[in-house]
């Protein structure tokens, strides 16, 4: 059965699962912070950070900066400015992705039709529809469960998912923002490069787990939530799914080894992705708060 999300939150809706976080759901999360710890799960950006073949590498440009100004630009009053400009794909490093970025078939999330993905960007389920993101965050690490990274390929069953959730004491509520390390970019190195065609991630039957739980949004440590290589005969499988078929944003390329290694499970998370007006996806920076 697929769809299973479709007209849930009525016939016009494009904000998927995050109908799940309501007033009462940020007052719980809220209440959840006792120390006052902040911990952004978010990767620097540069031209240096991995990225893979298919997309444009970032650029970045000063547009004034102290040459100038050695070289004799004027200084009015003084004052001195520096100024630049950053060219980069939207599903770079940290950030989320939106309900109009994968479907099969011709429709998208709640019926929409892929005509409505223009050239001039999507006429709907754009990134700007999905709200800022406050809700309780649940950490479910497996590296820590397993002693080491999962190794590239590996499938998180449903099975390793309630190992997970019984070694966080948490079961997932709608509206939970669910993360899942898999020590996939913490073991990368300079002699360890990213591979874009294989990881360790999410398989499609604890994917759909996660979203009949109510998950408001699923993130990971990875390039794409999901295992790969994928299962036979399938594309992106995870994405299908959760995207299209429950409206559930997809963190990925987040780092959550802090976190981890401060002994945190469930915390106040907070996200926002730049409301760039009918994108797939944004960059963004989460932040756990303990």
């Amino acid at each position: 059965m697929a769809e299973e999300a479709w007209g849930r939150w009525g016939p016009d809706d494009e904000r998927g699962a995050l109908n799940w976080i309501e007033a009462e759901t940020v007052r719980r999360a809220v209440s959840l912070v006792s120390l006052g710890k902040v911990f952004s799960l978010a990767q620097p950006i540069s031209a240096r950070m991995p990225i893979p073949p298919a997309r444009s590498r970032l650029s970045h440009f000063m547009v004034r900066d102290g040459g100038d100004y050695s070289a004799g630009a004027r200084r009015p009053g003084g004052f001195a400015f520096a100024d630049d400009t950053v060219v980069l794909p939207l599903h770079l490093g940290t950030h989320i992705d939106g309900l109009c970025h994968a479907w099969r078939g011709q429709l998208l999330y709640n019926g929409v039709s892929e005509t409505e993905i223009r050239s001039t960007g999507a006429a709907r389920l754009g990134v700007e529809k999905l709200s800022p993101i406050v809700s309780r965050g649940v950490l479910l690490d497996f590296v820590a469960i397993k002693g080491a990274p999962l190794q590239d390929g590996e499938t998180i069953t449903r099975e390793m998912l309630a190992t997970a959730c019984e070694r966080a004491e948490a079961t997932i509520s709608p509206g939970d923002v669910v993360l899942l390390r898999t020590g996939w970019l913490e073991s990368r190195s300079p002699t360890n490069r990213a591979n874009f065609d294989t990881e360790p991630g999410l398989g499609v039957e604890a994917a759909l787990l996660l979203a009949e739980a109510g998950a408001a949004v699923v993130g990971a440590d990875n390039f794409a939530i999901e295992a790969m290589p994928f299962p036979e005969g399938t594309i992106f499988p995870v994405h299908q799914r959760l995207i299209r078929d429950y409206g559930i944003p997809l963190l990925e390329g987040l780092t959550l080894v802090s976190l981890a290694e401060a002994g945190a499970t469930k915390f106040l998370f907070m996200a926002a992705a730049l409301p760039i007006v009918g994108a797939t996806g944004s960059p963004l920076t989460p932040v756990a708060v303990l």
